[in-house]
């Protein structure tokens, strides 16, 4: 039981962005894809969502292959975007009753939770609101609210720090840290690595498409041969260095 993204290779209008990439994510871990802007990240979510087509590949969760199965596929998994995606004629008690209704969830148990995670996310008086009504960082907790209600196998979340202020930032890593105990698997994208530290087991450096190597923060260090007192985010200068010298 797992989620194995096995020599993928795709992109947009027959231009290659990823190449070969091999990645495996357990249940009970949180793995980490960083790397610059450009590198293939986006590309890679929008492949595992089945929004594109590969071009070379296989991608499998739970033994249920993506392409040979995508409706079961996709029934396993949920998605935090990176820009919130939300129905502008639906209220916000209308989107978590879409997510009951498309993931088969039991009404009263998911309503329960339902209520559990508003008032996590300081949204239990805000049922009846349209989106227009919510700033950026409420749309953005409204994405969160709908993917944990979800209960999927699998979680995508897709920069999950933009727009959220520092208790939002607190709840979504508890609910990370909640979902890994869980045994549910998660695939996180981010550039704030100092919050992403506190969940991610294993971390994949993407760079240029494919990835250049995988581990925990400490075999990621001796790879690019960081200092312990480097910040963790001087990765990206070392990638940006990379890239000027190819």
């Amino acid at each position: 039981m797992s989620l194995k993204i096995e020599h993928l290779s795709g992109g947009y209008s027959g231009v290659t962005v990823i190449k070969d990439v091999n990645l495996t994510i357990n249940p009970g871990q949180v793995v980490g894809l960083i790397g610059l802007n450009g590198a293939g990240k986006s590309t890679t979510i929008k492949h595992l969502l089945g929004l594109i087509r590969m071009q070379k590949g296989s991608i499998s969760l739970n033994d249920i292959n993506l392409m040979q199965n995508p409706s079961e596929f996709k029934k396993m998994v949920a998605y935090i975007p990176e820009t919130p995606i939300l129905y502008p004629e639906l209220t916000l008690k209308e989107h978590l009753e879409l997510v009951m209704l498309t993931y088969g969830l039991d009404q009263d148990k998911a309503w329960k939770r339902a209520h559990e995670l508003c008032k996590m996310f300081r949204l239990d008086n805000k049922l009846d609101w349209l989106p227009i009504n919510f700033s950026k960082g409420m749309k953005q907790k409204v994405m969160i609210v709908t993917a944990f209600l979800a209960n999927a196998d699998l979680l995508v979340i897709d920069e999950p720090f933009t727009g959220l202020d520092p208790l939002a930032v607190a709840n979504l890593i508890d609910l990370i840290k909640e979902s890994v105990a869980q045994n549910k698997m998660v695939l996180m994208t981010t550039h704030v690595l100092a919050e992403a530290q506190e969940v991610v087991q294993k971390f994949a450096v993407l760079n240029d498409g494919t990835i250049q190597t995988e581990g925990n923060l400490d075999e990621i260090r001796k790879f690019y041969g960081l200092k312990p007192t480097d910040s963790f985010d001087h990765l990206y200068q070392i990638l940006n260095q990379e890239q000027k010298h190819e």
